[in-house]
């Protein structure tokens, strides 16, 4: 990949992030979608942007992926663009992340999303908790914990 640009995200920048989830549900066979993309796009321009620490990749003017990260240390979207998946997008935003939030970050995952489970395993995140599928999409999933639950301080994951 040419060289890209890891920054603070801007307005202008969540059509093209809610793209790259849009895209990554239509493109997930197992994905059920329970918001349109209009009502995706929406959100991230309403609520995500104002509402949460976002950063993205860019390349000249593409963002290519993005990590949306709560103030109580969830990382609640990390999307990289089916173009760019490989090549250290996911990596740069994720160490970036636990750079800003060196005690600990949390996140979920859905089960069946074994390319997600891999790369968060990989980066140090360890499986704190599985449920039947309490989400919105009605999915199994499972909350992970960096560091690892182990080496967890001063945090209490439930």
């Amino acid at each position: 990949m040419s060289e890209y640009a890891l920054r603070p995200a801007e307005i202008g920048d969540m059509t093209a992030c809610a793209a790259i989830l849009n895209d990554w549900i239509d493109e997930t066979p197992w994905m059920p979608r329970v918001h349109t993309h209009a009502d995706v796009t929406h959100h991230y321009r309403e609520s995500v942007f104002n509402e949460r620490a976002v950063s993205v990749v860019a390349v000249d003017m593409s963002v290519l992926g993005f990590l949306a990260l709560s103030d109580d240390d969830y990382v609640t979207a990390l999307y990289v663009s089916a173009i760019a998946r490989g090549a250290g997008v996911g990596k740069a935003l994720l160490d970036q992340a636990k750079t800003n939030r060196p005690t600990g970050l949390r996140l979920w995952t859905f089960q069946a999303n074994t390319a997600a489970r891999r790369f968060y395993e990989r980066e140090g995140f360890g499986e704190l908790r599985r449920t039947d599928g309490d989400n919105e999409e009605g999915l199994p999933d499972i909350l992970y914990g960096w560091p690892e639950q182990s080496e967890l301080q001063g945090h209490r994951y439930e």
